[in-house]
């Protein structure tokens, strides 16, 4: 049973951490695609759990080159550069803060997201 709520958890996870993307790239690169947004952060929380596994350790270094491996997803994946992927990334966070507040204070999830570093 726990395997089976750890997947639920991952996916409802997954889910919000996508919707975020889907708002951040919506908003400053005007792409309209959540399909496309569920595939971004899918590929940036595998990237993120790689990365953080291997370099995630150390000191100061180490959650930074996480944020840009992160960040290099969202550049390679969406048009601009380094800032749009940026601002993308800084807007999916304060929109799936938003949903997450929403739902830890209705009582429906606890308040962590996949897909979306630091939430």
């Amino acid at each position: 049973m726990a395997l089976v709520d750890s997947l639920i958890v991952f996916a409802v996870s997954l889910l919000i951490g996508a919707l975020g993307i889907y708002v951040g790239a919506r908003v400053i690169v005007d792409t309209e695609d959540y399909t496309y947004a569920l595939v971004t952060a899918l590929i940036g929380a595998i990237v993120w759990g790689i990365v953080g596994f291997f370099f995630g350790w150390i000191p100061l270094l180490g959650p930074l080159l996480v944020l840009l491996a992160y960040l290099a997803v969202v550049n390679a994946r969406y048009p601009g550069g380094w800032v749009q992927a940026a601002a993308i990334t800084v807007v999916a966070w304060l929109s799936v803060l938003v949903v997450l507040y929403v739902l830890a204070v209705l009582e429906v999830t606890a308040f962590e997201a996949v897909g979306v570093p630091g939430v």
